[in-house]
């Protein structure tokens, strides 16, 4: 009996078994029904990749060996740096006389005998008793040592022993590289000198050589046509004004009233609607709220604080200020309101310069400006004709026919029986489990006539028509 995959049994395209590429034990001469690519594509064994055609990346310098020396060597001149004197301290002297080291603390502090605090917390009990304590734990008596020997250790012996001579500071690169000093480079730029003939220069040409002149004829010109009128008079009419002549209308008359003045000689009636309508009101004060008066108490009270019952009065000596007071230095003396500016810069009369104007090239013309432009004398004003809108009216096309409601859709659709894919099952009807291999495709293999019969027969399908 054959054999199928689920991605065979699958009639919908969505169902795929789970590949797993990476198997231990695989078996070359099954085929892979994962993909149709593998199946008709085979692997090519003598295909090779192209080979790069790139130079190996190969530092090729001079094996000559290298100086030294560089320009910032040999152009620099070192010289003597000094260091900059820095600024000299004035020496520390102390202010003459005694430091007044008392302080207000000193003074108004008076020192009080305290006693040691006593804790409230009650004394700790030990309650001991007079028998051995067993130090040893369970864990000594259960886990007993034992006699580990020490591991060799596995290192080797270091059989370097550092040299007794001299060290010399020569590399490979100083050793190898000579110098062979600088070698200009040769120029293969060809001399810039002009190439000078001896010979004449023949400036005779082939088309001197060869041309042959001929005479020009006279040129025709054409006499020009004179100009006839036609006899037919112009016809100046469009196509929009032959098909559009239009209606004959009246101009859009306005709406708005006259301005005129409503005025009249009836005196100005003072009562209006709501001097009539909404009378005065009696309006009463509002009632305020008299408050008691204070009525002071009879007891005698009691002004002390606890401040004024517990503070002590001590006899303290003022602070005096060391800061000097301050001494006006206002003098009696008149100000002198002279100073050498007002004495030596005297105000001088000056003039404003009257303005600098350029007199006018043009001459501004003396008589009456003639407004009448050239718009206006060749102006000719014609009657306005309103234009007709020939837009169609704004109205919805409606028929009596009745609507063909008809699509290609409902005329040409075939109903098709919808069915469910096997594959979609836990286990798909008609087939058996058989085994799956080790890429992860699960076999099944289809069961005959009279074992179909025995299953659970499949709900019914019902066509959908839409």
């Amino acid at each position: 009996m054959k054999r199928l995959c689920i991605c065979e049994i699958c009639s919908c395209g969505r169902h795929r078994c789970p590949h797993q590429p990476t198997a231990l034990y695989g078996k070359a001469s099954e085929t892979c029904v994962l993909t149709e690519y593998t199946e008709k594509f085979p692997a090519y064994g003598g295909h090779s990749p192209p080979q790069s055609l790139k130079p190996l990346a190969v530092n090729q310098g001079d094996m000559g060996r290298m100086e030294g020396t560089t320009t910032f060597k040999t152009d620099f001149v070192p010289y003597k740096v000094t260091r900059r004197p820095g600024r000299q301290q004035a020496e520390y002297e102390p202010s003459p006389g005694d430091i007044d080291l008392g302080t207000t603390y000193s003074l108004d502090f008076s020192p009080y005998e305290v006693q040691p605090f006593a804790p409230s917390r009650p004394r700790e009990r030990v309650q001991a008793t007079g028998a051995k304590l067993d130090t040893v734990p369970t864990y000594k008596e259960d886990f007993r040592q034992w006699g580990v020997c020490k591991r060799e250790l596995k290192k080797p012996e270091l059989t370097f022993h550092p040299p007794d001579g001299r060290f010399v500071g020569h590399t490979t690169f100083q050793d190898d590289f000579l110098p062979r000093g600088l070698v200009p480079r040769e120029s293969f730029k060809p001399p810039v000198i002009p190439a000078v003939s001896d010979i004449p220069f023949n400036g005779v040409t082939s088309n001197q050589l060869t041309y042959v002149p001929h005479l020009l004829e006279a040129r025709y010109v054409k006499p020009p046509e004179p100009y006839k009128p036609s006899s037919q008079p112009l016809q100046d009419l469009t196509t929009n004004r032959r098909d559009y002549q239009g209606l004959p209308g009246q101009l859009a008359q306005s709406c708005k009233p006259d301005p005129v003045k409503m005025a009249s000689d009836v005196p100005f009636q003072s009562s209006t609607e709501f001097k009539e309508r909404f009378l005065e009101w009696p309006v009463a004060l509002p009632l305020l709220h008299k408050s008691l008066d204070y009525v002071s108490p009879t007891e005698h009270m009691d002004m002390t604080t606890t401040s004024g019952a517990d503070y002590i009065p001590h006899n303290i000596q003022p602070f005096i200020s060391a800061k000097p007071f301050n001494r006006s230095t206002k003098s009696t003396a008149p100000f002198q309101g002279r100073s050498t500016m007002r004495d030596d810069f005297q105000p001088w009369v000056a003039k404003r310069q009257g303005i600098v104007k350029k007199p006018e090239e043009m001459q501004r013309a003396s008589g009456r400006m003639d407004d009448l432009t050239t718009f206006k004398a060749h102006y000719t004003p014609h009657q306005l004709k309103p234009t007709v809108s020939f837009k169609p009216a704004n109205a919805p096309l409606r028929t009596q026919a009745p609507m063909e409601g008809g699509t290609m859709y409902s005329t040409e659709f075939t109903p098709k029986r919808i069915s469910i894919c096997p594959a979609s099952y836990e286990s798909p009807p008609g087939f058996a489990f058989e085994k799956s291999d080790d890429r992860g495709h699960k076999f099944y293999r289809k069961l005959s006539s009279n074992n179909r019969n025995k299953m659970v027969v499949m709900p019914k399908v019902v066509p959908v028509v839409s």
